[in-house]
């Protein structure tokens, strides 16, 4: 697609003038408010509730409990666990309903419900409910909740270990430690994280009795995913469900969970027989939406006399939180640590070892990089260190190590296929932009200021995409307009503009003639999910493509009618069927337009696609600047060389990658949910304590467009979504531990906030 096409977001309009449609602009008749009382400590049986003064207040409609959810007789909250663990264990997913029955778990854990008619009414009645607690010991780290005679925080999970997972091969992985010159090896903690999407999670729910089905208005990243979820939960088939979800104000992969507080505005919509909303507050988004990463991070590596990567041994303690979430098992085990283990290095053997615990705390789940920022945090510091160990230039050391470009498609030592990859030219093209060479020069001034500077490069490889089927629907309306049907509901990445784009730049046709309708309540049954890891474009733009495509060659019958030939006869080009050797023409614009009569149109077109992941990877470089007075670190130059594959639109890219930056920034730089380990009291529930990124966080950028184009998809595409999430957590981390070492110190987890990054300059001095 040529850039010049690109003239704006068709969504920004709307978007920019208030115009945007999110779950509080919903409103059905009779609607009523919900508010819930949660948790005010970590870890307590529930001894009674007391709700008989809640009821009896004027406007009050109904209060639920947890014994009103369990009554229900639905099932619990699911994770995704097709995998297995050591000695062919399962995952432990503990029943998670509604409100909490019998047990609060964490701060901010939803006990009970109040329906009334305004919101202010439902606070009120909130207040009046008595609820007796009887505390229980806290663990809000996972290696106090695996120490011995820590309380279990499920009857049915032992030692609170939830998942002990294990990959790669051990064997083989030990002699290559055997055989090594060096052994090297670093302690990382990947500290946790809010979302923090713009808009807080809500939910308005409507059940329709004589139909026994339910409406819900909520944000969320796939409508199939949730119907498909609730349907196993309620009981009803997945078309019970009518999801409506237009736009969504952020998502991050926190936005792909079926939330405990959405069945109980479900169950109270049925109870009551109005249509109820809630929406949550910032302080219950921070304390109730599930978190990210949470892990201890601790990796090896083994390598001979020249500087060889002879082997890997990787070890995760991962902080799953109270509960198992739909996607944080997967993502801190299969989806990325296993997927990437091998990152763009060659190694000769690798182990891994993760093993996830239950914690008083907010669970955690899916967030921007999924994992895979912890996988880069850990592969990019051991090659640091082993350096620093081996005394061989850092630049060397990946030179020598990286993958080369011809050894692609590559079956990995875990299983997965690496599609393609040019790890010399990603670093190559990163250390140019860099200025690298210069680097000393600018270090020297800054010295002479009075500032520590320090730089830091990463490569990095991530999966994108993903496996089974991906199915798409495009129908000619009765106006000649095309509407295209996916289960791709947008977030931010601009599918309202890239898709129809996409398809008319194939057809030929008006591109303001395209519309692209997701989560559709009138929307056909289509296989596939919605938009997290890097998705969209691979599965539901190339599903789209091949849809579009087919289109066209059921044109080609048509124009053959129309022309009175064979269809052989007939090419195409650029929205013309032309009988070869002559000027007799049809435009498929005609024929999407012409009246075929009654039933669907003959150009109507339904395609399922099968997926395969496709890898991006990338090379990025950040140059930091610390004044040790202060300890405030500032970003002086980022470059980013980045593997996304063929690229249909370079604007969209750049905004998907500069959002994925800041994500990183923000982790880096400050952000932390921090739980007081005694009590386990949320210490940082609102924006006055909880640091999130601002635009001035970044410096002058520079993006790289490195792409090796995908063999897995009919586009050639890779994702984008994640990769500056990926790429900034351990080029920053590098950047700012060189900076660091020329005041002795060595070794300092992030965040890198200006109080800790004084504190550590103080203590090595």
């Amino acid at each position: 697609m040529s850039e010049h096409q690109f003239r704006g977001r068709r969504e920004d309009l709307r978007l920019v003038t208030g115009r945007g449609r999110y779950t509080s602009d919903h409103h059905f008749n009779g609607q009523v408010a919900g508010h819930f009382l949660r948790a005010d400590r970590a870890h307590a049986k529930i001894v009674s509730i007391d709700i008989e003064a809640a009821r009896k207040l004027p406007g009050v409609l109904d209060v639920l409990t947890g014994a009103d959810l369990m009554a229900a007789g639905w099932k619990g909250a699911p994770a995704m666990a097709f995998f297995k663990g050591v000695g062919g264990s399962s995952l432990r997913v503990p029943f998670r309903t509604g409100l909490a029955h019998e047990r609060v778990r964490f701060v901010g854990e939803p006990v009970a419900l109040v329906v009334a008619k305004t919101e202010a009414i439902a606070q009120d009645a909130a207040e009046l409910i008595a609820i007796e607690y009887e505390d229980l010991p806290v663990a809000v780290t996972a290696s106090a909740a695996l120490a011995q005679g820590a309380t279990p925080l499920h009857g049915d999970a032992p030692g609170n270990l939830a998942f002990d997972y294990e990959y790669g091969n051990r064997d083989s992985t030990e002699t290559g430690f055997k055989d090594a010159a060096h052994v090297v090896r670093v302690e990382l903690h990947a500290q946790r994280i809010s979302g923090n999407p713009m808009e807080p999670k809500s939910c308005i729910a409507v059940y329709d009795a004589a139909d026994d089905a339910y409406e819900l208005c909520i944000p969320t990243q796939g409508a199939s995913d949730i119907k498909n979820t609730l349907s196993g939960m309620v009981g009803l088939a997945p078309d019970k469900f009518r999801i409506r979800s237009f736009d969504v104000g952020g998502a991050f992969g926190v936005r792909n969970e079926v939330y405990p507080e959405f069945l109980a505005v479900m169950l109270a919509a049925k109870r009551t027989g109005k249509p109820i909303q809630w929406l949550g507050t910032r302080s219950e988004t921070i304390s109730g939406d599930h978190h990210a990463r949470a892990a201890d991070l601790i990796g090896e590596l083994a390598v001979d006399p020249k500087g060889k990567f002879l082997a890997l041994r990787v070890e995760w303690l991962v902080n799953l939180g109270a509960f198992s979430s739909n996607a944080g098992p997967l993502i801190n085990t299969v989806a990325a640590p296993t997927s990437s283990a091998m990152s763009l290095y060659k190694v000769g053997a690798l182990h891994g070892r993760h093993r996830l615990v239950f914690t008083n705390t907010t669970p955690t789940t899916a967030y921007r990089g999924a994992g895979r920022p912890n996988v880069a945090y850990l592969w990019e510091r051991l090659v640091e260190e082993a350096a620093a160990v081996t005394g061989v230039d850092p630049i060397a050391l990946r030179r020598r190590n990286a993958l080369r470009k011809d050894v692609f498609p590559l079956k990995t030592l875990t299983g997965s296929s690496y599609d393609s990859a040019d790890p010399a030219r990603l670093l190559d093209a990163a250390l140019e932009a860099a200025e690298w060479d210069g680097f000393k020069a600018r270090r020297k001034a800054a010295r002479k200021s009075g500032k520590l500077r320090g730089i830091g490069l990463a490569l990095f490889l991530e999966p994108s995409g993903g496996m089974g089927k991906e199915q798409v629907e495009i129908r000619v309306g009765s106006d000649g307009k095309l509407a295209m049907y996916a289960n791709a509901g947008p977030s931010g990445q601009g599918h309202e503009t890239v898709f129809p784009a996409l398809v008319a730049d194939i057809l030929g046709f008006a591109e303001d003639r395209i519309e692209l309708r997701y989560n559709d309540v009138a929307q056909p049954k289509l296989l596939g999910t919605g938009s997290f890891g890097s998705r969209s474009l691979i599965c539901h733009g190339a599903a789209l493509t091949v849809a579009a495509k087919e289109i066209v060659e059921k044109g080609k019958k048509l124009a053959a009618t129309e022309l009175e030939v064979a269809p052989t006869d007939v090419t195409f080009d650029k929205g013309q069927y032309r009988v070869a050797g002559t000027d007799l023409t049809v435009s498929i614009k005609t024929l999407i337009e012409k009246k075929w009569g009654e039933g669907a149109h003959p150009l109507d077109t339904n395609t399922a696609i099968d997926l395969a992941f496709a890898y991006p990877s990338g090379a990025h470089v950040a140059e930091v600047e610390i004044d040790p007075d202060t300890g405030l670190c500032a970003i002086v130059n980022y470059v980013a060389a980045d593997d996304c594959g063929n690229i249909i639109n370079h604007t969209l890219v750049e905004g998907q990658l500069q959002g994925g930056l800041m994500q990183g920034i923000g982790q880096v730089f400050g952000e932390h949910i921090v739980y007081d380990p005694d009590n386990g009291q949320l210490l940082s529930g609102t924006f006055m304590d909880y640091a999130m990124p601002r635009a001035d966080y970044l410096s002058p950028l520079k993006l790289i467009d490195c792409g090796a184009p995908s063999p897995v998809n009919v586009l050639g595409a890779k994702g984008a979504g994640e990769a500056g999430a990926t790429g900034a957590v351990p080029a920053l981390a590098n950047a700012v531990l060189d900076a660091l070492k020329a005041v002795n110190v060595r070794k300092l987890d992030m965040p890198y906030s200006p109080h800790r990054v004084w504190r550590a300059i103080q203590e090595a001095q």
